[in-house]
């Protein structure tokens, strides 16, 4: 399974990444029913910081963000699965698709978080280079500044090729 399939269906709610069950059981290849009975099976292997179920607003707002119609016509709202929830899965569902899924799914991840890390890094080192130059950084935002005025309360002129 490729990770950017993945990656997709991972989502922020309650400040956590998650992944849905019904994109996790289309992913094992098993019925969004089938997959909730094997985890409510084994709910003491899923506390809350594994898996919680979304409210219905909370689904409301991803619905709206991720443009699907409803939720199959489900009497239940979502599962929300975090990385550690995801990986108690493999020893509920126990079938060779099961860990295929199940190791590409925390690579991806681990993908992320890298991602997140490299970002933070990144961020921190452009904070500290705006410290180290506030002019240069005062400058160049008022450049970007669509919505600047010069100091006189007029439009700047815009520079480069004009028609």
């Amino acid at each position: 399974m490729e990770i950017e399939v993945i990656q997709n269906k991972i989502f922020e709610i309650r400040g956590c990444k998650v992944m849905l069950d019904f994109d996790l059981a289309l992913m094992y290849n098993v019925e969004t029913k089938v997959f909730k009975q094997s985890v409510r099976r084994n709910i003491n292997r899923f506390p809350e910081d594994f898996m919680f179920e979304l409210t219905e607003i909370e689904f409301n707002s991803l619905r709206s963000q991720i443009v699907t119609s409803n939720r199959g016509g489900s009497r239940y709202m979502p599962f929300a699965f975090t990385e550690q929830g995801i990986a108690m899965l493999s020893s509920v569902l126990n079938s060779e698709k099961a860990i295929e899924v199940n190791i590409s799914i925390i690579r991806a991840f681990v993908t992320f978080r890298q991602f997140s890390l490299t970002y933070n890094e990144l961020k921190d080192r452009i904070v500290e280079i705006e410290s180290q130059f506030p002019d240069i950084y005062k400058a160049l935002n008022y450049l970007v500044d669509k919505d600047a005025v010069s100091k006189n309360n007029e439009e700047r002129n815009k520079i480069g090729y004009k028609k």
